[in-house]
């Protein structure tokens, strides 16, 4: 509770209540009326009134918030060079007197939007590149009164600080570090450079003259509707440079994909072919191979091939004895006795012939064909 506040609300009761008891007390004799119990309250009243108005006037509490400068008509300098600081403190009643200031953050926002700056309507900052565009930059700048540069804030600027120091030097700070960009940096490439530059340079002059800075908001940048064309322009060229680039890369990706495909394929057909003509040279050569077994065999063993010839026969074939002057049997050396109770015999100059025999049908039974060879 602020008991200062306390004291100064009870002293104006005690002057509210001894005015009306005078008042009182004058009318009760004016009258002819007896007045002097209500004349001897309304004195005490007076001057308990002028008691805790005098206290009053020397309490002053300062809150957490803040700092107190000392205007003081028996200081040197008219003014104590040390702040008030937080808590309820006594200062030479009628002789010296306190201004408060704020040592919490404070916002000073400049922005096109009415309702968001201190300064109603458009309070945008305008700019030149160094470029020759004109930027419209929108900011906020948060700060606070150093605590021990108190006094000197009140010396130099007294309440006038936020319109006569922060607004003008942030504005000034915004132009000189727009002109050093060309506009295309101050839209993307350098645009927290610029915000950095900005902040260095605004805390730098804001603590020489008492404040501090605590930050720097670059809220928002704006064109000139003609470069603001110019841009959106731009960036549809780009787009569709970019848009064409990634068809040309598709088709080329589409032919690169066709060419690989047929690579393959020929690939395909050329290691198909070359297994084909392995596969025939390897079978040229087991065939090779096997004639020149079969030509061995039948070097040492002649007779093999008119076993071959007869293992051919069906079971079902008959077979006859011919003259050994056919031309078109071969000769057979002498086995023994047949099947069918014949004899071959080299010697006697017999040979073979097989003829094959017709299976008799069920239903009605026909000759058995025999072959004859000419002379």
């Amino acid at each position: 509770m602020n008991v200062a506040v306390f004291i100064q609300g009870f002293v104006v009761l005690l002057w509210i209540a001894a005015v009306a008891l005078g008042v009182m007390a004058f009318a009760r004799v004016g009258r002819g009326q007896p007045a002097r119990g209500l004349g001897r309250l309304a004195a005490a009243l007076l001057v308990l009134a002028v008691i805790f108005t005098t206290v009053s006037a020397g309490l002053v509490f300062i809150n957490p918030q803040e700092r107190g400068v000392v205007i003081s008509a028996v200081a040197a300098k008219g003014y104590r060079e040390d702040a008030l600081q937080p808590g309820l403190r006594w200062v030479v009643p009628f002789a010296e007197t306190v201004v408060v200031y704020p040592i919490s953050r404070q916002t000073y926002t400049m922005s096109s939007v009415a309702s968001e700056g201190q300064v109603k309507g458009d309070d945008s900052i305008i700019a030149r590149t160094a470029d020759g565009q004109q930027v419209n930059i929108e900011s906020s700048v948060i700060y606070y009164i150093n605590p021990d540069k108190v006094v000197q804030v009140h010396i130099a600027w007294q309440s006038r600080y936020n319109d006569d120091l922060v607004r003008p030097l942030v504005r000034g700070i915004i132009r000189d570090a727009v002109s050093q960009y060309g506009v295309q940096e101050v839209y993307s490439g350098k645009r927290n450079e610029l915000s950095q530059q900005i902040t260095t340079s605004l805390n730098s002059r804001l603590e020489t003259n008492g404040l501090k800075l605590q930050e720097f908001i670059l809220r928002n940048i704006t064109f000139s509707p003609e470069y603001a064309k110019s841009v959106e322009e731009k960036q549809v060229a780009q787009q569709q440079a970019e848009q064409a680039k990634f068809v040309v890369e598709q088709r080329r990706q589409e032919a690169e994909q066709a060419r690989q495909v047929a690579q393959g394929r020929a690939d395909a057909v050329v290691i198909a072919s070359k297994g084909d003509a392995e596969a025939r040279l390897i079978q040229a050569q087991a065939e090779s191979q096997a004639l020149e077994k079969i030509a061995q065999a039948l070097k040492d063993r002649p007779e093999l091939l008119n076993y071959q010839y007869i293992s051919r026969l069906a079971p079902n074939m008959q077979v006859m004895l011919l003259p050994a002057n056919t031309p078109f049997v071969l000769p057979f050396p002498n086995y023994g006795p047949t099947q069918s109770g014949g004899t071959l015999n080299n010697g006697n100059n017999t040979t073979v012939m097989p003829t094959p025999v017709v299976p008799t049908p069920t239903t009605a039974p026909t000759a058995e064909p025999t072959a004859t060879p000419q002379p």
